[in-house]
């Protein structure tokens, strides 16, 4: 079973994934698909609000994080990590339960990175809104590092995200039953 989605004009076909007996999700996976990645960083571009840097949290967004980066110019942007590595010099970090995963998991940005944060306009960047935990995570470490939510960002905005007026995305992304219909 797939579900075909037009992002901003460009059609692609996602397969329908199991999470629960009654629930299943459009698998919208960035990795690998340049044009995706390449178009929609151009049209959030577009709709974003005036930003200092952009960050987003580990790891499906990094290619679309790092395309916005690329076409805006920046020289810089964030990414809260999923752990602390041995690199980081003290980190700020918070729990977060997504959807697609299985456990509870961190997001960490280090105090070097929170230095740069610190006073400037932050623009959130996801692949795919559902529940909004990776997102109030992300927001979460900005604010403890001092930093100001300038917007949120994604590609899709799936389930109830897609009623949120806090949330600029391509294309809303339906919940499924197990049949492939669209949940009402």
């Amino acid at each position: 079973m797939t579900y075909e989605i037009d992002i901003a004009g460009l059609k692609r076909d996602l397969p329908l994934c199991k999470v629960s007996d009654d629930l299943y999700i459009g698998a919208f996976v960035m990795f690998g698909d340049v044009e995706v990645t390449v178009h929609a960083a151009a049209e959030l571009l577009k709709r974003a609000p005036e930003y200092d840097y952009l960050i987003a949290p580990e790891a499906k967004s990094i290619p679309l994080l790092y395309e916005m980066a690329r076409q805006s110019g920046a020289e810089k942007y964030f990414v809260a990590r999923k752990g602390p590595k041995a690199y980081m010099s003290g980190t700020f970090e918070v729990q977060v339960k997504s959807i697609t995963t299985r456990t509870v998991q961190k997001l960490v940005i280090d105090k070097a990175d929170a230095e740069f944060i610190r006073g400037k306009r932050m623009l959130i960047v996801d692949d795919v809104i559902s529940t909004g935990e990776s997102l109030r995570a992300t927001e979460t470490l900005v604010n403890e590092a001092g930093g100001i939510i300038a917007g949120r960002v994604a590609v899709l905005a799936e389930g109830d995200s897609q009623k949120r007026d806090d949330i600029i995305f391509l294309a809303p992304l339906p919940l499924f039953n197990p049949d492939g219909t669209v949940k009402e």
